[in-house]
């Protein structure tokens, strides 16, 4: 019925076919034009950089896999001397995941990371579950610097909600 009524408004049915034709080319040159853009932008990437972006994202694994170990060293190695969580010292936020006998489960997603020479920052949505269970989302901001050839994290922000989460997304097994 609405085919109908759109046919009728443009006169006769070769018109309307015509339209339409010309929406599948637009759609079409559109999607063509992104496809390229974007294979132009990954072509473009330097093996180094598609490398760092790895070992950045290798930290941020590390530093999870550190906390869902309980292992205060595992976690101290991601870290600057001088790093800051939030206000957190470093050996505050060691100390309290060291000696949590909760098993802490934070989930990432959707990482972004950028880098110019030895500065970085990965953007990483999470889930976080505590004993198996969720308990709130948010993003993780790491600002990291590379020293001696190794990425380390130099400062962490976070944020924490409870509304607007998929607790289902990339749910861990144990």
């Amino acid at each position: 019925m609405q085919v109908l009524k759109q046919i009728q408004e443009y006169g006769s049915a070769a018109k309307f076919a015509s339209r339409v034709r010309d929406g599948l080319r637009i759609g079409l040159a559109s999607v063509f034009l992104v496809f390229t853009c974007s294979l132009s932008w990954s072509e473009t990437r330097a093996p180094e950089e598609i490398d760092s972006e790895a070992q950045i994202l290798g930290v941020v694994t590390s530093l999870f896999d550190g906390m869902r170990k309980n292992d205060a060293a595992l976690i101290r190695q991601q870290f600057t001397r001088d790093a800051r969580l939030g206000l957190l010292s470093v050996a505050d936020f060691v100390d309290r995941v060291g000696s949590s006998n909760a098993y802490l489960d934070e989930v990432t997603f959707d990482e972004t990371v950028l880098i110019d020479g030895d500065l970085a920052m990965a953007w990483t949505p999470y889930n976080l579950y505590v004993d198996g269970e969720f308990h709130h989302c948010g993003v993780d901001v790491f600002v990291m610097k590379r020293i001696d050839d190794q990425w380390l994290i130099s400062h962490l922000e976070d944020t924490r909600r409870t509304a607007g989460c998929d607790p289902n997304r990339l749910r861990p097994t144990r």
